[in-house]
C-alpha cells in the first residue's frame, strides 16, 4: 500500500502552515493540548526539537503536502532506561482518517531503529478516547493511571500511561 503521509523533522519553513493549522484547530485542541500558536513559540519549538533529547516532526499528506499533524519524541533518557515520551496531535480537517496512525507508526519505527530507544510512553487524558484508540491501534499497552500528572491549560489533569517496547 502506498504511504498516504510523510514525516519530516520540523523546520523554520513550516511556520506559516503550522500556525495556520493551529489557529484552525483551536476547537479540536481546546481540552487536550496547547500547541505553539505564535511565531515566537514556534521558533522556540523548532530550536528545542533539534537537540539530542527532543525530536519533533510535522506530518504531511504525501499527495499534496498538507499539514496533517504533529508528533514529538521528547525527554530522551539513555543508559539503562533508554526511553522517551511521545506527544502528538492532528490538525482539524485531518482527524479520524487514519493519517495520524500512519505517522505514529513511522515515528515509533524511527524511535526504535534510528534513535535506538527501548521504550516510548504516551500519557493521555482518560476521556480522550480518540487518542487512546490511536495508541492502542499502534500496539501501545495500558500501564496505569497517574493522578494530576500534567498541567494542561492551567489545570492539573489525570492521565493514563500507555507504552510500547522495542521488539
Amino acid at each position: 500500500m502506498k504511504p498516504r503521509v510523510r514525516l519530516q523533522p520540523v523546520a523554520s519553513s513550516d511556520e506559516d502552515d503550522f500556525l495556520a493549522a493551529v489557529a484552525r484547530s483551536r476547537r479540536l485542541h481546546a481540552k487536550w493540548v496547547s500547541p505553539a500558536a505564535t511565531a515566537e513559540r514556534f521558533a522556540s519549538l523548532v530550536q528545542r526539537m533539534h537537540g539530542p533529547l527532543h525530536h519533533g516532526f510535522v506530518l504531511r499528506r504525501a499527495d499534496d503536502g498538507a499539514l496533517v499533524g504533529w508528533i514529538e519524541v521528547t525527554n530522551i533518557v539513555r543508559g539503562v532506561f533508554c526511553s522517551a515520551y511521545l506527544g502528538y496531535y492532528a490538525f482539524a480537517g485531518h482527524e479520524r482518517q487514519g493519517l495520524m496512525k500512519e505517522g505514529l507508526r513511522l515515528v515509533v519505527r524511527h524511535a526504535f531503529r534510528q534513535l535506538r530507544l527501548h521504550r516510548l510512553e504516551a500519557n493521555i487524558q482518560p476521556d480522550n478516547l480518540a487518542s487512546t484508540a490511536l495508541v492502542r491501534s499502534c500496539g501501545f499497552h495500558h500501564e496505569g493511571h497517574s493522578p494530576k500528572y500534567l498541567k494542561i491549560r492551567g489545570r492539573w489533569r489525570d492521565h493514563e500511561r500507555w507504552a510500547i517496547l522495542a521488539r
